[in-house]
């Protein structure tokens, strides 16, 4: 028998709607309809604009036969282009698919057959790569141009030829900016849909929902500290995890957007003090670009900037050097299949007076659990019993709550892997330490065993990153006959310094176990990808070849 508090209390209409980021929008547009909600060069658009746009998109795409569950691909830079799509597909209830600008051919051509997209925009910088892969593809969707009226003129990629059937503007001219959109019927259903980097294999299809996208909006705004009307430089790009959701994270506070095609340091300098920019993302290639920058690029600002960094801990230095110039860096954790970053290490003020030591000690964990995540652990992935809370003993970092993926497209079998016991299986290695933080020890097939023992290749390149040249730097195994294997460092080393192979041996050994350290060191350009991240699968056929 129902109880006095669920007798004749029914869910309606009325009292209970379906979570989605696009609400977000419509009411920044109705509160703050003047507001900047755009800078893209010289181009502003207000919430209105902004609002009014996406529904002429929604609309336009509505008009070529886009409904539910389609898939609608992007192959655009961090443009207006790209904003416009995070609300105006998921409008009329299909899914939005963004592509790696960085990505071959071949891939892209796997993941538009893999996504059955039936609409394609296409950047012109992107054009020559893009009809490549439509050559392969067996899809054949409807392919628009976007030709970006900022693009300048002294542009380091030039702009490809149009392959499209008509131009973006064209497309979005063809709707009304009176659209009845739609709400998801489910706050289940699809909203995005983003792919793994397919280092081994082929890439996985990870699908977000409306209600992770709406919670991890809200939670953004918590753990990147916004207030009323952020400024928010994209420096992430936005095609990796919807840029953590970003896009939609903005209307919560009807924040402005500032669009930047590459990370450039003079682009970036100038945002911070034109446009008071307040917060952004990146990876530590970001930091190392603002920190190096030279002297004639540099522009002095007088607000802090929040800087949300989700790679490796920074080095001690860098942190230093971030301060200095005037940025407040918030370390962040998580994984394509959480929306981006679901775990933030929460800083206790007390933790400041620490000697230098312990204080780095405590910045090089990872956290705890975003406000929207429910659940958090390290567990041992055989037993699924909680692992000792000691700080040493490693286990699998494991996931649990509504900013967490639906699953992996079409691939029934991965899913259900990686959420096999009720957890979503990180394959992050990590620990937990008596205070219920965490700190990552190494992906699950990074672990170095030498002799039987494991070595984590991340406590060996935090050694190498508090050598005074290192500027990047990845460990990874190399087969031994003796040992099985044996870690090799690459080392890629800061502009105007130099080191030998026998100083950073000697560095690590002062800092480290001796089976710990380097058996070799390569001093070479560190392999990252599009965000930043270093490339071990890179450094695994380097070490592999020789």
């Amino acid at each position: 028998m129902p109880n006095a508090y669920e007798r004749d209390l029914d869910r309606r209409e009325a009292n209970h709607q379906p979570l989605t980021p696009l609400t977000y929008l419509e009411r920044a547009a109705a509160t703050f309809p003047d507001h900047v909600a755009i800078i893209h060069g010289s181009m502003r658009a207000t919430y209105r604009e902004f609002w009014q746009r996406s529904l002429k998109l929604a609309s336009a795409l509505a008009k070529r036969g886009i409904v539910k569950g389609d898939t609608v691909s992007v192959m655009l830079s961090n443009t207006p282009a790209m904003l416009e799509a995070h609300f105006g597909v998921p409008m009329v209830k299909a899914v939005l698919h963004s592509l790696n600008t960085r990505l071959d051919a071949a891939i892209i051509a796997f993941q538009l057959d893999h996504a059955e997209s039936k609409l394609l925009i296409v950047d012109r910088e992107f054009s020559a790569v893009v009809a490549e892969a439509l050559k392969i593809a067996k899809v054949k969707p409807l392919v628009i141009d976007y030709d970006d009226p900022e693009y300048p003129a002294d542009a380091p990629y030039p702009k490809g030829g149009r392959i499209g059937t008509l131009d973006y503007e064209t497309l979005v001219a063809e709707g009304d900016a009176g659209f009845d959109w739609s709400m998801p019927d489910d706050e289940w259903d699809a909203i995005s849909l983003n792919y793994t980097s397919g280092t081994t294999g082929n890439p996985k299809g990870v699908v977000y929902h409306h209600r992770g996208a709406a919670l991890m909006a809200y939670t953004n705004t918590i753990h990147a500290g916004m207030g009323r009307h952020p400024v928010y430089l994209w420096t992430l790009p936005m095609f990796h995890c919807n840029g953590w959701c970003f896009p939609w994270t903005l209307a919560v506070q009807a924040g402005t957007h500032v669009c930047l095609r590459w990370v450039r340091a003079k682009a970036m300098y100038d945002a911070l003090a034109d446009h008071g920019v307040t917060h952004l993302c990146g990876a530590p290639i970001v930091m190392s670009t603002l920190l190096n920058a030279a002297d004639e690029d540099r522009r002095e600002f007088p607000q802090t900037v929040t800087f949300n960094t989700a790679a490796a801990p920074p080095p001690e230095a860098v942190l230093s050097g971030m301060a200095d110039a005037g940025f407040a860096v918030t370390h962040l954790y998580g994984l394509t299949e959480t929306y981006g970053p679901a775990v933030v290490n929460e800083w206790h003020s007390e933790w400041d007076a620490l000697e230098p030591g312990p204080r780095t000690a405590k910045k090089a964990r990872q956290g705890v659990r975003y406000a929207a995540l429910e659940g958090l652990t390290v567990l041992d992935p055989e037993t699924m019993k909680p692992t000792p809370r000691d700080g040493e003993t490693i286990g699998e970092v494991m996931f649990r709550g509504n900013i967490v993926m639906k699953g992996y497209l079409k691939n029934k079998a991965a899913t259900e892997e990686a959420f096999a016991g009720g957890w979503f299986h990180s394959g992050d290695l990590g620990v937990m330490h008596p205070d219920g933080y965490i700190q990552l020890k190494d992906r699950s097939k990074d672990i170095i065993i030498s002799g039987g023992e494991n070595i984590s290749s991340i406590e060996v390149e935090d050694a190498l990153y508090k050598h005074a040249a290192v500027a990047a730097c990845g460990v990874v195994a190399r087969q031994d006959e003796k040992w099985g294997e044996v870690p090799v460092a690459y080392v890629e080393l800061k502009p105007g310094k130099s080191a030998t192979e026998a100083e950073i041996i000697e560095h690590c050994r002062s800092l480290l176990a001796r089976f710990k350290c380097p058996k070799a060191v390569v001093f070479a350009e560190i392999p990252k990808t599009s965000t930043g991240k270093i490339q071990k699968f890179r450094l695994r056929e380097m070490a592999k070849a020789g």
